[in-house]
């Protein structure tokens, strides 16, 4: 079987390097440098999982900037473009979907084409009925960075949704269930087959409710903050009831990232015509969160509006969104670091893996004694043992020291 997948990020790759133990896979990235990296088996971004079955597995994988002779005899192409939010128009910027469905119907009008990409509820069908072809699954994914390749080697569960519950998609389903499982290291995974619009409203819905339990536990640890409280002892007596649990509840300076940011604000978007208190929230929530963390730097720093000592400099400790990841895409510290530049602060990064010499104007400095010996702050969403001589000047309300 000759797969193809469009797209490698961290849904694409992990999907193209578990297919690739048992298949012939063939990558689509229109980025030569990453299809250099793919074909030279170096990760261009962080995934232990990804790393090590670059080094110690035998991968039947290439890669290639141009698709197009590629799907002509593909018996599956998978479509995991990145579909970024879009605030003007309240949608996600599906154009690359689009333009890759484009290029496949061009030369092969057989192909199964399954959908990978987070798109908005609705969005299939309105697929089906702009190509008038209905030979397209979606299949969300449920990956957490810096684990993705694990995620899909572990699976949550499989989700496929098709056009109708008919025999010929029922049956294109289940072969791709198969596929799937059999990809997969884990026993016993649970599958459903929905429709469209069910299948899109889970992925939305799901990373909605992370979002509002990262939201819940950072409101939590605001009103402590607020009234003096111990915010740890307060999350422990709470999550001591087995029906919330002791996961998933390490406050933070908001949630970030790839999935959640855009994931929320396309729910948002979605209820424009259902009436809804909780999902709006949400999405205020989380820059609420990110005012407050603002405002205590700033009492921290003794900072007036009608001025400030202009030889403060306020360190920022990784642009990451969490551990083990690299990636800083709409993590919550920009958030603040803007907040306090917008105030006039001096901010400077520590960040290994950005080689620039200046982020958004702040210098970064990849010298972590320089940039401890230059800060008199350090904010850090996520702590680290590296600050532990000089813990006495970080803030952060990492109280558990995990994500």
């Amino acid at each position: 079987m000759k797969i193809v997948v469009v797209g490698t990020g961290y849904v694409g790759l992990s999907n193209a390097v578990m297919f690739a133990l048992k298949h012939e896979v063939i990558a689509i990235d229109i980025n030569e440098n990453v299809v250099n990296c793919i074909n030279k088996r170096k990760a261009h971004f962080y995934d232990p999982d990804i790393i090590d079955f670059y080094k110690n597995k035998d991968l039947n994988l290439k890669a290639y900037v141009n698709g197009s002779k590629h799907y002509k005899d593909a018996d599956i192409i998978f479509i995991a473009t990145p579909t970024n939010y879009d605030p003007n128009k309240n949608y996600f910027d599906t154009s690359s979907v689009e333009t890759t469905i484009n290029d496949i119907l061009n030369v092969n009008k057989n192909a199964k084409i399954v959908v990978k990409s987070t798109i908005p509820v609705g969005y299939c069908n309105s697929l089906v009925k702009k190509y008038n072809y209905t030979d397209i699954y979606f299949v969300p994914e449920f990956l957490k960075e810096g684990k993705a390749l694990h995620d899909c080697l572990y699976p949550s569960r499989i989700i496929v949704g098709v056009y109708q519950k008919e025999e010929k998609y029922i049956d294109f389903a289940k072969k791709l269930i198969d596929l799937l499982k059999k990809s997969s290291l884990k026993e016993d995974v649970k599958t459903h087959i929905f429709k469209y619009d069910e299948a899109e409203a889970v992925k939305l819905f799901a990373n909605t409710y992370l979002a509002t339990r990262i939201s819940f536990f950072n409101e939590l640890d605001s009103y402590a903050l607020f009234k003096g409280l111990n915010a740890q002892e307060i999350i422990e007596g709470v999550c001591d009831d087995p029906r919330i649990g002791d996961f998933y509840n390490n406050p933070s300076f908001g949630y970030g990232g790839y999935c959640l940011p855009k994931d929320t604000k396309q729910l948002k978007a979605n209820f424009d015509d259902v009436p809804n208190n909780l999902i709006s929230a949400v999405v205020d929530s989380n820059r609420t969160r990110k005012d407050v963390i603002s405002e205590q730097i700033l009492k921290i720093i003794g900072f007036k509006n009608d001025g400030h000592d202009d030889n403060v400099t306020v360190g920022v400790y990784r642009l990451t969104m969490k551990s083990g990841s690299d990636n800083y895409k709409t993590s919550s510290i920009q958030g603040i670091m803007k907040r306090l530049k917008a105030k006039g602060i001096n901010v400077i990064v520590y960040e290994p893996t950005y080689k620039e010499k200046y982020f958004f104007n702040s210098e970064v400095i990849n010298d972590l004694d320089l940039f401890k010996k230059k800060s008199k702050l350090i904010i850090a969403n996520r702590f680290n043992s590296e600050l532990n001589d000089v813990s006495n000047k970080v803030f952060t309300r990492d109280l558990f020291k995990r994500d």
